[in-house]
């Protein structure tokens, strides 16, 4: 008997392995929307048995859409469909103010993303954790009803313990707060300073906590946001995690520039309904009492509109933003990132604006934090730099900030990163302002950091060895993934 299985063990692995393979890459076909994810999972998974099917059940399928999906109720799409009326009414409204090809943007947009235009907001950006921390935390040690704070990371450091001593005083005080924290990014400290926000008496969730082996399926699936909503009147947001990197006027192993806002007004509606929907995913509690209802008195003069994005509803709202403002650029496109792996609709829409005579300016630093994503980020820049698009590398420390401004008349602001990670797998939230003094100021962050760059040219990329160039090659192969 046991020279019968010697025999025929071997061909029981290999068709096995052939079922398993054929299986997988047949999801994959059905359901990976790009061709070269299609294609690169497929390869995977029939030149790596077994291996290949498990990384891609593990970090190829998206199985939160349903989930999410079922939090969307009759009533809350009728609801989104008057608010839709609405926001068109206020639009035309503001109709000799606003640039015509502004008000095709934004219904662009809204026809896209089914979230409306806010009027009446204020936006104020807060350049490092040096001035976005103290307003964070000033505006939680007065809040009087409630505080929702969301993001990515909350480290076990100075930040993190200034952030816990002013959430833990606002607990004590009354207020209602609450605290979500993504599952990867709550491990970036160990053990993870959760722990540390519970035993102070706040109540705090963990986003799809990364406990192997039973949600191995979702970690792949990351909550990116930083949000903070005080009293429902009182909003921040961009790309800026807790963390003590960001204090740069403090010694830091590892400093970080980022980029913040304050936000009030109309629009901060939606930076709570993005964080009250992970909140309910995370724990099942709804935010529907006084202590969270919402304050929308007119702030300022900035028309603004919060974009959720994420593997579900919301999927690929940021990436058709993106490819709606490049395409309607006149004149001037900037734009500030950490990460630049833009899969091919992206990179046509550069090519296009760029070829268009639009002067198109794009920031990344020159010394990345994932040398592997700076190594395929390089393998591509030709595509763009052969059309006249200006590549700028800002020196050290690590620049994370997350910026995009069109012909000083629009911007785009938030947590997204120009990559497919944050344009297909993770939850971002982004805001877009339609207002002209904003994009000013924000255009002059973005040439300030221009000013103090050095521009890498065509020459430059083409001058790498073969080594060089056939490492950043092989690093491209994986965009689909990164």
């Amino acid at each position: 008997m046991s020279s019968v299985l010697a025999e025929i063990w071997p061909w029981m692995v290999g068709f096995g392995a052939l079922v398993v393979a054929v299986g997988a890459s047949a999801h994959a076909i059905l359901n990976k929307r790009d061709v070269r994810a299609a294609i690169g999972w497929t390869g995977l998974i029939f030149f790596s048995p077994y291996v290949g099917a498990l990384i891609y059940y593990v970090f190829g399928i998206n199985r939160i859409r349903r989930r999410a999906v079922r939090l969307v109720s009759e009533a809350s799409i009728e609801s989104r469909q008057m608010r839709e009326r609405e926001s068109a009414r206020l639009l035309r409204e503001a109709a000799t103010e606003t640039p015509v090809y502004l008000q095709h943007l934004s219904r662009t947009v809204q026809r896209a993303t089914g979230a409306p235009l806010c009027f009446g907001n204020s936006v104020e950006p807060l350049l490092n954790g040096d001035r976005a921390y103290p307003e964070m935390l000033q505006a939680i040690r007065n809040a009087e009803r409630s505080v929702a704070m969301a993001s990515y990371i909350f480290d076990r450091d100075r930040a993190g313990q200034m952030f816990l001593e002013a959430l833990a005083d606002a607990t004590e005080r009354g207020v209602e707060v609450r605290v979500l924290v993504d599952g990867a990014g709550a491990r970036y400290s160990r053990p993870p300073f959760t722990r540390d926000l519970r035993r102070r008496g706040i109540r705090v969730a963990t986003f799809l906590p990364t406990r192997v082996p039973w949600t191995t399926a979702f970690m792949n699936l990351r909550n990116h946001r930083k949000l903070l909503i005080v009293d429902g009147k009182t909003g921040f947001a961009g790309g800026m995690n807790i963390r003590e990197g960001c204090l740069l006027e403090q010694p830091s192993a590892h400093p970080v520039q980022d980029l913040h806002f304050r936000i009030e007004g109309p629009v901060v509606q939606h930076l709570f309904a993005a964080f009250a929907a992970d909140w309910i995913f995370a724990t099942g509690e709804h935010l529907d009492d006084d202590a969270w209802a919402a304050d929308s008195r007119v702030a300022g003069s900035v028309a603004a509109r919060g974009i959720p994005d994420g593997p579900d509803e919301d999927f690929e709202n940021i990436r058709w933003t993106l490819e709606a403002a490049l395409g309607a650029a006149r004149s001037a496109v900037r734009v500030v990132t950490p990460y630049f792996l833009p899969e091919t609709p992206l990179i046509a829409a550069l090519r296009l604006a760029a070829i268009r005579g639009v002067a198109v300016d794009i920031v990344l630093p020159e010394v990345n934090n994932l040398r592997f994503v700076q190594w395929a980020q390089t393998a591509q820049l030709w595509q763009i730099l052969e059309v006249g698009c200006r590549v700028w590398l800002s020196p050290p420390p690590f620049d994370h900030s997350k910026l995009m401004v069109i012909d000083d008349d629009w911007s785009l602001f938030g947590s997204s990163n120009w990559d497919p990670r944050s344009l297909r797998l993770n939850f971002e939230f982004d805001i877009e302002g339609y207002d002209r003094n904003l994009a000013r100021t924000l255009g002059r962050i973005a040439d300030d950091k221009i000013a103090g760059s050095r521009r890498l040219s065509l020459q430059e990329v083409d001058r790498r060895s073969l080594p060089v160039r056939l490492r950043d090659g092989v690093a491209r192969l994986f965009l689909p993934y990164l």
